[in-house]
């Protein structure tokens, strides 16, 4: 039987349903595969020590990795080669070990694009304002502009990274699809949908990144978080009457991609979300 030791590497992420699924879908695909947690906030480890990290789970034969918060971009200059997706993104989420080398590769956003559509497949051509422009936002802003989004305008605490995720974006979609919001309430006033990409909301990180006044009945609205799956934002969105998208779905379709990456193996992404609706229950 072939084996696999695979791992993620974040900040607060004991909670993570990653490790289940994967182990799930490989026995079902015939494959003895081990998944690990690296949670940076447990282990006292910051960005400096990703080289380190990388060494050791090197060594310790690891076939490879997924990065989460707050790595993704730290960790590109330690990476032998990007797929054109991830270059674009400037963002990693899988890291593969392969003959010597680390491939880095981004499965966040086909993976929320997939998500989306099969959620809202009617808003799939919407004007959407994404707040948060770190490796999550430049994904999410990636697929919902390759899934057919008019415009995407991107608004984050930091204006600079906002700024760079505009630019990353608009170099692929084009200028006329993107642009840097500055003033939340006015960027809704002109948009279908709203889609939350930082980290607030997730375990260890309470609290909504949008003002509760600004949630209207008739936006539907997007969480990238899934640990809790109902975030205060998505309960406060389906309180008003929202269409929502919780995270849930990305969550699925990026361990899809990635499980790809690391076995050469084609899972089954419905049996992975059957699977996912079961954790979630419990």
């Amino acid at each position: 039987m072939t084996s696999y030791l695979l791992g993620l590497v974040g900040r607060d992420i004991s909670a993570s349903l990653t490790p289940a699924l994967q182990e799930r879908e490989g026995a079902e695909c015939g494959l003895r595969l081990s998944y690990r947690i690296i949670d940076a906030a447990r282990l006292g480890l910051g960005a400096d020590d990703l080289p380190d990290l990388l060494d050791w789970a090197e060594r310790l034969g690891f076939d490879g990795l997924n990065i989460t918060h707050p790595f993704k971009q730290a960790v590109l200059p330690l990476l032998d080669e990007l797929s054109d997706d991830a270059a674009d993104l400037g963002a990693v989420n899988t890291v593969v070990f392969r003959d010597g080398r680390r491939l880095g590769r981004n499965t966040d956003w086909s993976g929320y694009g997939r998500a989306f559509r099969a959620a809202l497949p009617d808003a799939v051509q919407d004007r959407v304002v994404l707040v948060g422009a770190g490796g999550a936002g430049v994904a999410v802003g990636y697929g919902l502009l390759d899934q057919g989004a008019e415009h995407v305008a991107v608004l984050d605490a930091d204006v600079d990274r906002a700024q760079a995720c505009a630019v990353r974006l608009a170099k692929r979609y084009g200028d006329d699809r993107v642009a840097v919001a500055t003033d939340l309430a006015r960027a809704l006033d002109d948009a279908q949908g709203l889609v939350n990409a930082t980290p607030v909301g997730m375990l260890g990180h309470p609290g909504m990144a949008v003002p509760a006044p600004l949630v209207r009945p008739d936006l539907w609205v997007s969480d990238v978080v899934y640990f809790p799956l109902e975030t205060e934002l998505v309960h406060l969105a389906r309180a008003r009457g929202c269409r929502v998208v919780p995270g849930g779905g990305m969550a699925v379709q990026q361990a899809v991609g990635a499980f790809e990456h690391f076995t050469g193996r084609v899972p089954d992404a419905g049996r992975m979300l059957r699977h996912f609706e079961e954790l979630t229950a419990a």
